[in-house]
């Protein structure tokens, strides 16, 4: 799983998108590695494209705060990125990524950085119980089918308290793009600008707050980011219309609240 680009800017065609009462979509996404066939174009463009320099790494890096010395899991990595500014501002990292095509990118970017791939719908075996101090999911939980069991994976690892950092498409801007109920969990098709085809899932904002909850977290900030100010110039009619409108991205810091009990167990998949 990687992180997402610029959904709004990149359709080619908004209402040609398929949704999962379209018998011929299946109400999954998958463990394909979608991103592997344009790893390199992706990586090109999020390294100074509008959404993802000027958006969300702004707002997930500012979310982690201080990490001098901590133990970060950058999971669903992409190109390493994010990864390469954990480490420049002090940070031990791990990361992992479901296409082998983007590890490979981060291993070149980030070179002392320990990645390998991994599908976030698996169990971290690699990593004990409370070994991480902050885990980043930037862009990428609409990726995965049994999200629960995700989060509740990188709420295992974390120690007591440590923060996850997350981020995802907003909801209303998906559904002012796509229509149908807002309330609605289902998995959509899209091919986007640059013939990039992706399925990925739609949900309110409710149900990301209800599966972090379910994994044992407790919902610290949640910011709705616009563009930095230097970003103004890059693309100006874009810069307006997400200061007035709900259609970039949520970005989300969660904490691991101890479970007396021990895991949680978790609540509805979808």
């Amino acid at each position: 799983m990687s992180p997402t680009t610029d959904p709004s800017a990149a359709l080619v065609e908004p209402a040609g998108a398929r949704r999962c009462d379209d018998p011929a979509v299946d109400e999954q996404v998958g463990r394909e590695a979608q991103y592997d066939v344009f790893a390199e174009e992706f990586a090109d463009h999020a390294e100074g494209g509008f959404y993802n320099a000027h958006i969300d790494r702004p707002a997930c890096l500012e979310l982690l705060g201080d990490v001098t010395g901590q133990h970060v899991l950058d999971a669903a990595c992409g190109p390493g990125l994010y990864a390469r500014e954990l480490e420049r501002r002090g940070a031990k990292v791990s990361a992992f990524d479901q296409s082998a095509a983007m590890v490979e990118l981060t291993r070149a970017r980030a070179p002392e950085v320990d990645v390998r791939v991994h599908d976030s719908a698996d169990p971290l075996h690699w990593l004990p119980d409370g070994s991480v101090d902050s885990a980043l999911l930037a862009l990428a939980l609409e990726y995965v089918d049994d999200r629960v069991a995700a989060l509740c994976e990188l709420h295992r690892v974390l120690r007591p308290w440590g923060a996850l950092v997350l981020s995802r498409l907003h909801p209303t801007g998906d559904w002012m793009r796509h229509g149908g109920s807002y309330f609605e969990v289902r998995v959509i098709e899209e091919t986007w600008s640059k013939g990039w085809q992706l399925r990925y899932w739609l949900a309110p904002l409710e149900q990301t707050c209800e599966e972090l909850h379910a994994a044992g977290f407790l919902i610290e900030r949640l910011v709705e980011p616009r563009p930095a100010p230097e970003a103004a110039d890059l693309r100006p009619e874009d810069y307006a219309r997400l200061h007035r409108e709900p259609t970039g991205f949520l970005a989300i810091r969660a904490v691991a609240r101890p479970h007396p009990g021990g895991a949680p167990s978790g609540p509805p998949r979808r």
